[in-house]
């Protein structure tokens, strides 16, 4: 256990008696928990940027009229916030959680290959430069959405070439990332550790991997034509030279559906391993839940032209889309119905984990629910790009994967720093967040029903309510996320010691989401403090 347990052992051919210090453990960081850390810390600072980007938008849209900025820089404003929160703050953050837990859970030493751990890391800093350094290139950062339509997105300025680029070394991060996770979970699970005994963070980071894997290279080959359209005179979103636009829009597509689920399933992991924790029960219907997920992550590729019944697709295509995006629900359905099993009866306490978990459970449902509404195409072709789209995907995403990572960095950090976070500030983070969050987003479903479009800088009157409530709430929100930095650096910095098993639960926290107890367990052992 010590090999899995010493925070500075480095993996690979270094000599174990070597610890670099200072900054060299950090640049030259080969073992898994350095460089999980380094993730998380990266994604939150995206997570202020595009937290930022995004109170911009609300300020705009505070009251009617043009009054802070003008609606090029607007439109820069929401594809930037897209841009920068999917591939900058949510998807590095479930990195981090992975390189952090899954050597622990299933018993390795370390990941697969700790030096290209490394460096798939450091390619996500100069990604993260050059996104955000777009803004301040000549014309600006692009204005075509975070989904870069074409043939809007062939005609911007710089910025375009910046968010491209930027992009491209995103997705060979990511591609190195996923085959080290694929790798050492097939390959260096501890002895007696089946497939079926790994704890749900794990499967569902394996089926994680195994998508982004699938769809990146997808992303990557949209881009570069773009890029050849913009530059070398090439035609293919071009419809003047015979391209079509649309055939951008089921290219980008069929990346972009599963990657709604690379951002959800290690969230799923993430609840599915808090939730018996504090019910004091096994996990209910394990099975169930890894063949679920399996079946969300192969659906994920069938659904992709749900986002696009407005551009005049066969009657025939819709009913399948609509038919296929409805049964993606199903296995959704039984992973909610299993965490509300699982605490059925349970000796239940409610610390934060757990409260971002219910939360997660309560939020997440709503979004899921709104994106049925939205999968039955004759409804989707009116709330198409209205409010209402909005208020769905941040339901799934802020409420659903943000609200999964706090969860889970409450669960753990225990076990990363040694010392207790401050339960009453962790608490009125949860509060702060939820409310807020609901005041935020739960206007745009009225908004989005009664007609207004999004992406744009001014409304009529009769927006000016909701937009009101919105923007409010979106401050208090942003409030919030300071309360979770205060908590996590005061927990860094000192604290009450975690002892070897902070949740009280009977063997140890992780073993309930295994059929039978696995060799290692998150809270064998007390945690190491990192000197």
């Amino acid at each position: 256990m010590s090999a899995v347990l010493d925070p500075h052992e480095h993996s690979g051919s270094e000599s174990h008696d070597h610890h670099p210090t200072g900054w060299r453990r950090w640049v030259f960081a080969t073992n898994h928990k350095d460089i999980g850390t380094m993730y998380l810390w990266f994604s939150f600072s995206m997570l202020l940027v595009g937290g930022v980007l995004a109170l911009g938008i609300r300020t705009e849209l505070f009251q009617p009229g043009l009054q802070v900025v003008q609606p090029e820089l607007f439109n820069q404003l929401t594809t930037m916030h897209g841009l920068i929160m999917v591939f900058g703050a949510i998807m590095p953050a479930f990195v981090g959680f992975a390189n952090w837990l899954v050597p622990l859970q299933i018993g390795a030493s370390d990941m697969a290959f700790a030096r290209m751990n490394n460096l798939s890391f450091w390619l996500v800093i100069p990604a993260g430069l050059l996104l955000v350094g777009s803004f301040f290139a000549p014309g600006g950062a692009t204005a075509a959405g975070w989904t870069l339509y074409a043939p809007l997105s062939i005609q911007m300025g710089i910025g375009m070439d910046m968010a491209i680029f930027a992009i491209h070394i995103l997705g060979a991060s990511s591609i190195m990332g996923s085959i080290n996770i694929v790798t050492t979970i097939l390959n260096m699970r501890a002895p007696g550790m089946t497939l079926m005994k790994m704890p749900l963070f794990v499967w569902t980071w394996l089926i994680t991997a195994y998508l982004l894997i699938a769809v990146m290279p997808v992303l990557a080959g949209a881009i570069t034509m773009i890029l050849t359209d913009r530059h070398f005179g090439t035609s293919f979103f071009n419809a003047a030279g015979g391209g079509d636009p649309v055939m951008y829009q089921h290219i980008f597509w069929f990346f972009g559906h599963p990657e709604v689920y690379i951002m959800i399933l290690p969230a799923f992991g993430i609840v599915s391993e808090i939730i018996p924790t504090f019910s004091r029960k096994r996990l209910f219907g394990y099975s169930s839940m890894v063949y679920a997920t399996a079946s969300i992550a192969i659906l994920s590729f069938v659904v992709w032209a749900h986002h696009m019944f407005t551009t005049g697709m066969p009657l025939t295509g819709q009913l399948f889309y609509m038919y296929a995006t409805m049964l993606i629900a199903v296995p959704t359905g039984v992973k909610i119905f299993n965490w509300l099993a699982t605490m059925w009866r349970g000796s239940m306490t409610f610390e934060t984990p757990m409260l971002f978990a219910i939360g997660f459970i309560v939020v997440f449902t709503i979004g899921g629910l709104t994106g049925i509404i939205l999968s039955v195409a004759p409804l989707d072709i009116q709330l198409h790009d209205t409010y209402y789209v909005v208020a769905h995907f941040h339901y799934v995403l802020v409420a659903g994967s943000l609200f999964a990572l706090f969860a889970g960095v409450y669960y753990w950090i225990p076990k990363w720093t040694g010392h207790m976070y401050d339960e009453a500030l962790g608490k009125l983070h949860f509060w702060l967040s939820m409310i807020f969050f609901n005041v935020t987003f739960f206007p745009m479903h009225f908004l989005g029903l009664a007609g207004m479009p999004r992406r744009y800088a001014d409304y009529p009157m009769q927006f000016a309510d909701f937009n009101l409530v919105a923007s409010i709430g979106a401050f208090g929100f942003g409030f919030a996320q300071l309360v979770f930095l205060y908590c996590v650096v005061k927990c860094i910095n000192g604290g009450p010691k975690a002892s070897a098993n902070p949740w009280d639960a009977k063997d140890g926290g992780l073993e309930w989401t295994v059929p039978s107890p696995a060799p290692f367990h998150t809270f064998e052992t007390p945690p190491t403090v990192n000197k």
